[in-house]
């Protein structure tokens, strides 16, 4: 049963201040919010880059993007209006209630606090330590390995809703037309089966090396017969060049020319994705897409690991792991990976998932 001061909530904050990927570990948490308050209205708080994924959260009515002082790395100036902004904006929205998702190496407490200046009467967070009075709901943290869906999924059962759907959950139909459109812009008909390859992360720790995923895409290509669909972001361009370079005749270069929301529709009609641990690896367990991830030593696999779509996680084991670092100080040999190991892990994925592939034979047989 849902505790009575929240079933009458209709106004709600979600609070995910990081990057996209955690942003889209929060949709079963959303759903159920929904289902069990069907008429309330739900505004996403989350960073500038964060806030891309607004586009595919059906549970979501509105977002906020802001890049808060707590989780800042050094590059916002000095400016306490700019924070007194921030508290106004919220105020001025009058939500009855504040849900606070974070990880298991952050606290709720700042973001609590700006709820509480702001007027939010209910404030509900996980917390590792004390914080006083800024949560009115406060949750004792999980394990650290725990996975983070269900990190989510904890904070808001523990206030009674219910939860139907422990899965990812997104939302593309109104981006699959124009995702046609710039591949039929390659001759590539909307039919015709492709492989995804999204080579980079947003940190150096977490990126395999890019002449090895152009071996190993280039070689699936060859026995499959498929073109290899590239993605990335605008500020990938330069780095893209050498691999898909290597990549020719392959590729279909469309690095930097996608939306998100175009994204996960390119991920949701491959039939088989290459990628590292990073945003596009949740698009496609969100949309069930077979994908053999690069999963580096960053993190423990359990807290981010996809859970339904068809998977193949690689990386060696190492000491230093889970390092949670932004940059690698020895020689990532977490992902000291040949590509035929990629290789193969894809193509034991096609040929358990589609039986009319014949890896050894010259690839899809129509």
């Amino acid at each position: 049963m849902i505790d009575p001061q929240w079933a009458n909530a209709r106004n709600i904050l979600v609070m995910r201040l990081d990057n996209i990927g955690d942003v889209l570990m929060t949709s079963p948490a959303l759903r159920a919010i929904k289902e069990n308050l069907p008429e309330a209205r739900l505004t996403l708080m989350a960073s500038p880059g964060g806030a891309q994924a607004a586009s595919l959260l059906p549970s979501i009515d509105d977002v906020i993007p802001w890049r808060v002082l707590w989780q800042d790395i050094g590059k916002l100036d000095f400016d306490p209006e700019r924070e007194w902004e921030l508290i106004s904006q919220v105020r001025d929205r009058h939500f009855d209630a504040a849900v606070i998702f974070t990880s298991f190496s952050q606290t709720p407490h700042p973001a609590a606090y700006m709820c509480y200046l702001a007027g939010i009467p209910l404030r509900l967070g996980e917390s590792k330590e004390w914080g006083g009075g800024v949560l009115t709901n406060e949750v004792r943290s999980a394990p650290d390995e725990i996975h983070q869906v269900e990190r989510n999924l904890r904070l808001i059962e523990s206030v009674g809703f219910e939860v139907s759907d422990r899965s990812l959950c997104i939302q593309v139909p109104s981006a699959k037309h124009s995702a046609n459109a710039l591949l039929l812009k390659h001759d590539l008909a909307t039919d015709a089966p492709y492989l995804l390859l999204n080579p980079w992360t947003s940190c150096q720790s977490r990126n395999y090396a890019w002449d090895r995923f152009a071996t190993a895409a280039r070689r699936l290509a060859e026995i499959t017969g498929w073109q290899v669909v590239v993605t990335g972001m605008e500020k990938d361009r330069d780095r893209s060049v050498p691999l898909l370079e290597a990549l020719k005749p392959h590729a279909i270069d469309l690095v930097g020319a996608t939306s998100l929301s175009e994204l996960a529709a390119l991920v949701a009609g491959a039939r088989l994705v290459l990628t590292n641990n990073t945003s596009t690896m949740h698009i496609a367990d969100a949309t069930r897409t077979p994908s053999v991830i690069m999963f580096a030593g960053t993190e423990y696999e359990s807290q981010w690991q996809p859970r339904h779509a068809p998977t193949k996680l690689l990386r060696q084991p190492t000491e230093c792991s889970p390092c949670y670092s932004f940059t690698c100080p020895y020689q990532l040999e977490c992902l000291d990976i040949p590509p035929e190991e990629v290789v193969a892990a894809g193509l034991e994925l096609l040929e358990r998932l589609y039986p009319a592939f014949q890896g050894d034979k010259g690839g899809w047989v129509r």
